[in-house]
């Protein structure tokens, strides 16, 4: 396979797989802020947010609870808390960091509440190739060999598109943390499977 570490991505319809999509996070900025301050009023605009990032949530969620149906309910809870947001303010960082913010906050939630074990090979494709259930199940599979926080640096930075910066703040750690988690993360996922991510 011959996938960059920049190129996993998931959502909805898919676990994780090795075709991913960068968003355009300098245009979208705006967008996403202004968004984010008439959601609780619009639905439009809940939907629109809802079709930018529910992918993204799903990767973070997925990475943390190792649960299909977890993960679904964590894109759901998360929009649900998003629209009762009162008090954003731009001014304090991007929209997109606190979306994942309250994703990631929901998914341990979820995950501490359900303790459950992950039925790791079982995925839902929804008339997805089998190919990219293929890809599903080994990107699934490497990331069991990377510890939870390694888990989600690596999801944040290459499925969400996320600075380091952004990831520290997220994660409550500092920046040289994160770039060191994700180093070794690609170190351990090198060595799982040569000089091919």
């Amino acid at each position: 396979m011959n996938a960059k570490p920049e190129t996993f991505s998931g959502g909805e319809e898919m676990i994780l797989t090795l075709f991913g999509q960068k968003s355009d996070r300098a245009g979208s900025l705006n967008t996403v802020n202004q968004l984010i301050i008439e959601c609780g009023k619009s639905k439009e605009s809940l939907e629109k947010l809802y079709n930018m990032f529910k992918d993204n949530i799903f990767s973070v969620a997925y990475s943390i609870t190792q649960d299909y149906h977890l993960s679904e309910d964590c894109v759901d809870e998360t929009f649900i808390r998003l629209a009762k947001v009162k008090n954003f303010s731009p001014e304090k960082g991007d929209g997109k960091g606190f979306i994942i913010t309250i994703a990631r906050n929901v998914a341990l939630e979820l995950r501490r509440r359900f303790k459950r074990e992950a039925v790791s090979e079982v995925f839902q494709s929804y008339g997805e190739s089998e190919e990219i259930i293929e890809d599903s199940i080994y990107v699934h599979q490497l990331l069991k060999h990377l510890n939870d926080k390694q888990s989600q640096t690596i999801v944040l930075k290459c499925c969400s598109g996320l600075t380091f910066k952004e990831i520290a703040k997220i994660m409550k750690c500092p920046e040289s943390t994160v770039k060191s988690r994700y180093k070794k993360a690609l170190s351990v996922l090198r060595e799982k499977v040569g000089d091919n991510i």
